[in-house]
């Protein structure tokens, strides 16, 4: 299964660091953010990868064409031009790097990558969260209840669009904007989806979160995973304060992986 992360956007309120690099390349522990992203996706076993870039696209691609150099040892004689490996860093990741335009929208980034996602299930996040989201279980959940889109629930108070859910938390009936004092669930993103969903996105202007999954909720095939752990998106500086402090503790809790160098 495909794991698609969204990585095109501008960042503009992180801007102390987005004005350099696209947000998703923002760093966390000397790692951009998109690194702890696709390990979360790894330890579950999904290891290939379509990136939906678009801001600074070309960051993103030299990162990824230039990850083993990067995080590697060797030993280069320039005098002969040989070359050595000491250590080199090997990660069991395909990535497929796609420039889906600067002022695409979430939907049409999505829409854009259909040949290469292809007719089958896919997983689907953004390029500026973590969590200790259990993914398999997301999964098994979207294949019980015969879900077109199943995303994940968080508890995150503040700025963020609310969700009406069932009474048992697997069912999405509504969503709205968060109001002062409302203390309920918010889409986190985590998202499994079924290629009917590409039918459901008219252009590039279609905003993945508005007409794709709104119309998706009025047939009763958008369904939601509880998860009560940790969440954090990074939409701020103090957003990545949180998650720089988090990770130099030594108990990230999004690190999920096993704990060997990386």
């Amino acid at each position: 299964m495909k794991v698609v992360i969204f990585a095109g956007g501008y960042g503009s309120r992180l801007s102390e660091e987005t004005t350099l690099r696209p947000k998703p390349m923002v760093e966390i522990g000397g790692r951009p953010i998109i690194w702890h992203i696709m390990k979360i996706y790894s330890h579950y076993g999904f290891n290939d990868f379509v990136v939906l870039a678009g801001y600074k696209a070309d960051y993103i691609k030299d990162y990824f064409i230039n990850y083993a150099m990067i995080n590697s040892d060797f030993t280069v004689d320039l005098a002969t031009g040989e070359f050595k490996w000491l250590r080199r860093a090997l990660e069991p990741w395909k990535i497929t790097v796609l420039d889906t335009g600067l002022n695409t929208m979430t939907g049409g980034r999505l829409r854009r990558a259909r040949d290469v996602i292809g007719d089958r299930r896919f997983l689907l996040t953004y390029g500026d969260g973590v969590s200790d989201t259990d993914i398999a279980a997301t999964i098994e959940l979207h294949e019980r209840d015969g879900n077109w889109i199943t995303l994940t629930a968080v508890s995150q108070p503040g700025r963020y669009g609310a969700l009406g859910l069932s009474d048992d938390g697997t069912r999405v009936h509504a969503f709205r904007e968060k109001r002062i004092g409302d203390g309920g669930l918010i889409n986190g993103g985590f998202f499994v989806c079924e290629p009917e969903v590409f039918d459901l996105i008219e252009g590039d202007d279609t905003v993945w979160e508005e007409g794709p999954m709104e119309s998706a909720l009025h047939m009763g095939k958008v369904g939601s995973h509880w998860h009560q752990g940790f969440w954090q998106s990074m939409d701020s500086l103090r957003d990545k304060m949180v998650l720089e402090k988090a990770w130099e503790s030594g108990n990230a809790p999004w690190k999920l992986w096993d704990p060997t160098p990386g």
